[in-house]
């Protein structure tokens, strides 16, 4: 556990009101990080530490955080503070009250404001995460260059230096125009992480999302992921396209969007991830050949 006292202090440094720690709560649901619920009696926070090296996962984080914050469409915990004490990396959020049954409508609605938010180019002014992976954010004009170069190549040579020997990867790089054909996606403001483990409902009903991997992109690629890994009710997409209908070719290009997560989940993992992503791989490549 850590030494709560520089913790304590950053964050009375920041809010301008003194906190003292009287009770810390570890907090489970993360494979990557510990959290814990710190609690001076009448205000909390909720904390998240690693070690001293990953704090630029945490400034991206917080970064990233502050991003749809501002973006004033779905609710997200605020960063408070982050930073390092002894070898440990810390990130302070807003501390929110979970366990609500709120509308899965509402999230939709919400998620395609916050999907409104755009701008004229692909990226994000810094690298970040997915999961504990560098994901490299190299800001681009053309959404298919990048989504070559600093999403499905980067897990493609991640996965050859594990030993994963996938067929066509060179193929499908060359091939990604023909998904493209007719459709033409806008830079928008992504959560790049919304899986069923990272949205919630307050104790108030508000949806609230979290642990993003921020930035700027085609909007199907948050909507792919969201029907990974269980999947969102069918209210949620109801609404959104009511909100902002997705393209005819959104099934297709859904593939090719998680194969980045699932090449992912095999680069940190392993296991029979690799031949989802052969399989996933296979099926696009019939689509284009």
């Amino acid at each position: 556990m850590a030494d709560w006292t520089q913790i304590d202090k950053a964050i009375g440094e920041t809010t301008g009101r003194s906190f003292r720690t009287h009770s810390a709560r570890a907090v489970g649901g993360g494979c990557i990080n510990d959290a814990y619920q710190l609690s001076d009696g009448q205000r909390r926070y909720f904390v998240k530490l690693n070690q001293a090296a990953r704090l630029s996962m945490f400034e991206a984080e917080a970064e990233g955080l502050q991003a749809i914050v501002a973006s004033r469409s779905i609710l997200a915990p605020s960063p408070v503070c982050w930073g390092t004490q002894g070898d440990t990396a810390y990130l302070v959020l807003e501390h929110l009250d979970l366990g609500g049954s709120g509308s899965a409508e509402r999230l939709g609605r919400e998620l395609a404001q916050m999907h409104r938010q755009t701008r004229s180019r692909f990226g994000w002014q810094r690298d970040n995460t997915i999961g504990s992976t560098p994901q490299p954010n190299a800001e681009s004009a053309d959404w298919v260059d990048f989504w070559r170069s600093q999403r499905l190549d980067h897990q493609l040579r991640l996965a050859t230096g594990r030993g994963g020997r996938l067929r066509g990867g060179e193929a499908l790089l060359e091939a990604l125009p023909a998904f493209f054909t007719d459709y033409q996606p806008v830079p928008s403001l992504l959560h790049g992480d919304l899986w069923s483990g990272n949205y919630a409902y307050c104790d108030d009903d508000r949806p609230v999302i979290f642990d993003p991997a921020v930035y700027y992109g085609d909007r199907e690629t948050d909507l792919a992921m969201s029907e990974l890994f269980g999947g969102f009710p069918a209210a949620f997409y109801a609404a959104y396209d009511e909100a902002w209908p997705r393209d005819p070719g959104y099934p297709t290009r859904k593939t090719l969007y998680n194969l980045y997560h699932i090449l992912n989940h095999f680069n940190l993992f392993g296991g029979g991830y690799l031949g989802q992503a052969q399989g996933m791989l296979d099926r696009l490549l019939s689509e284009v050949h």
